[in-house]
């Protein structure tokens, strides 16, 4: 809905009130037609059936050196059919080394709540999702007589009480002519920088609604609104290498983003970060202790931790299964807890990115502690039931149009055996002189990693730093070096962590996996680690241009 207040255009995504949810109440009507015809002429019949609409209402606005580069809005509505044949033991969602059965499709529906324009997708959807879910399940049965037994005789669906509830997401204002003009007066800032090739800054508002219904009697309505201002600036280097940095601005609501002063420092920094990056010298294989900052942390223990504790990799035999059967052992030192908090809207007055009230499979979002005191206690729980764990913690997780697996949602790294960040970086060139290193490392920010945990592959993970510096022991200045790319096996980092900060901060983003992705958080202590290792980063052949930067056409005579 758009409202025009004198001369500000003003974006309203507006809540709807349980009364006014036809969506869940058509939903719901489906759900009871489609389930008993099923279940009265099918064979197999089904035996669970539930219906997910994601509703997404968005508008982005982008500028390039004072111009702007998008403007655009988006309301779509996708529909999601989770349909289970056979029987909790054994059904069609049962994985078989690593293959699992794809049944949704992520249908576009009606964003009118039009009966019709809405049953009729939700009709064909459920024919297509029962007719591959019986055949799969009779391919599984099939198999099941000539593979070996399976490790893990887990059921395939886990039993959990019905979820009735409505919160939709609040209203979310964005005044279009307000960013737009704030947006092109921070992207004139990498004028001043002509080395920067390509640079932008960006306001991204999302107003997410979920509906859901089951045949169990779940019948939700909730969501989440999310705002992110994105300042991002890329270049090449002389010897080929493409260089990036950026900095984001995260909040639940446009009125929770800093002030616009802030946002053009922020943008300066970028520019100077990228701008000395072109002179730091480029760094070779090391293997030496460093300190990672707390949103560096917050990455290293996403993608080196946070996967590998995921429910289904336990089960699922074609994965590595690093800590499947630790759970009582010690897999962190004893000063470090890990907790996950899908309740958790705000830390330290920054609003977090991995919130949620209810998961994909209407299990309500709930705080656990996986690791206490470095012991592992608990994994992220989807209603896929493993060894030792018959139930959901709310962690069942998906893109629209991909199958629910468990995935991580708010990280929180605590520990008893903290001290200040002036005291860790003495600590640090303390153990850079005990190794007889020529130099540690800090890691400042980065942007993101991946890790590999199948067992066909390595079990290894990278981490890809944007500002790193070298420590020296002797007193110099710290230097910034470039083509850093981070490497390692899990379980030998994790032994290397030595001590922590006192201060911890928050990383935003977003997880892709199976599932495709999904808004997460990581919070974190910076971290010392005794030894971490790094490669150079992959580079490009090409110089950069060699055209100059253009002249601004009003000084051209």
């Amino acid at each position: 809905m758009q409202i025009l207040r004198g001369a500000a255009l003003v974006v309203v995504f507006l809540p709807l009130s349980f009364a006014q949810s036809k969506v869940l109440s058509i939903l719901d009507q489906e759900l009871d037609r489609n389930f008993n015809i099923l279940k009265e002429k099918a064979d197999p019949p089904p035996y669970f059936l539930s219906y997910e609409v994601t509703e997404e209402e968005s508008s982005h606005i982008g500028a390039a050196l004072g111009a702007l580069t998008a403007d655009s809005e988006r309301h779509s509505r996708y529909l999601d059919v989770s349909l289970r044949v056979g029987d909790r033991k054994l059904d069609n969602y049962h994985r078989v080394r690593g293959e699992r059965g794809q049944f949704t499709s992520g249908a576009r529906i009606s964003i009118d709540d039009n009966p019709i324009a809405i049953k009729e997708p939700v009709w064909v959807e459920t024919d297509r999702a029962y007719r591959a879910a019986a055949e799969r399940l009779i391919k599984i049965r099939s198999d099941e007589k000539v593979r070996v037994a399976e490790e893990d005789p887990s059921d395939d669906f886990s039993v959990e009480p019905a979820s009735v509830h409505s919160e939709p997401p609040p209203q979310l204002h964005l005044d279009k002519n307000l960013w737009t003009e704030r947006v092109r007066r921070l992207s004139l800032g990498f004028r001043q920088y002509p080395d920067i090739l390509v640079s932008g800054v960006s306001i991204s508002a999302e107003r997410e609604t979920k509906y859901f219904v089951s045949t169990e009697g779940s019948r939700l309505e909730h969501g989440r609104s999310f705002v992110r201002v994105s300042i991002s600036a890329e270049t090449r280097a002389q010897d080929g290498m493409n260089l990036s940095t950026y900095d984001t601005f995260d909040a639940g609501d446009p009125s929770g983003l800093p002030a616009e002063d802030v946002l053009a420092a922020a943008v300066e920094g970028v520019a100077k970060d990228l701008t000395a990056l072109l002179h730091a010298p480029v760094v070779d294989p090391y293997l030496g202790p460093a300190i990672f900052s707390g949103r560096a942390a917050g990455v290293f223990f996403h993608e080196i931790f946070g996967h590998r504790i995921e429910g289904h990799r336990q089960k699922d035999e074609s994965e590595g299964q690093t800590f499947t059967k630790s759970l009582g052992k010690s897999v962190l030192p004893d000063f470090l807890s890990v907790a996950f908090d899908p309740t958790l809207h705000k830390f330290d007055g920054t609003d977090l990115n991995g919130w949620y009230s209810y998961d994909d499979e209407g299990v309500a979002g709930q705080k656990f502690t996986a690791v206490d005191h470095g012991t592992l206690k608990e994994f992220l729980m989807s209603r896929s039931p493993i060894k030792g764990f018959d139930h959901s913690n709310g962690h069942g997780r998906r893109q629209p149009g991909l199958e629910v697996v468990s995935r991580q949602s708010n990280l929180l790294v605590e520990s008893t055996k903290t001290v200040p960040e002036a005291q860790l970086r003495q600590m640090l060139i303390e153990e850079v002189k005990r190794q007889k290193k020529p130099y540690g490392l800090y890691f400042k920010d980065v942007t993101g990693g991946f890790t590999t945990t199948a067992r066909a592959g390595m079990q290894a993970f990278k981490v890809l730093p944007v500002i790193v510096y070298r420590v020296y022991p002797d007193g110099r200045p710290d230097e910034l070096v470039r083509g850093v790319d981070i490497v390692g096996t899990p379980l030998a980092s994790f032994a290397k962590i030595l001590a922590t900060s006192d201060h911890s901060e928050v990383f935003n983003g977003y997880c892709g996996a199976e599932s495709g992705m999904v808004p997460v958080s990581a919070i974190s202590p910076a971290i010392l680690v005794s030894e971490i290792e790094i490669e150079k980063k992959v580079k490009s052949q090409d110089k950069p241009p060699l055209l100059s930067f253009p002249k601004d056409a009003d000084s051209v005579k």
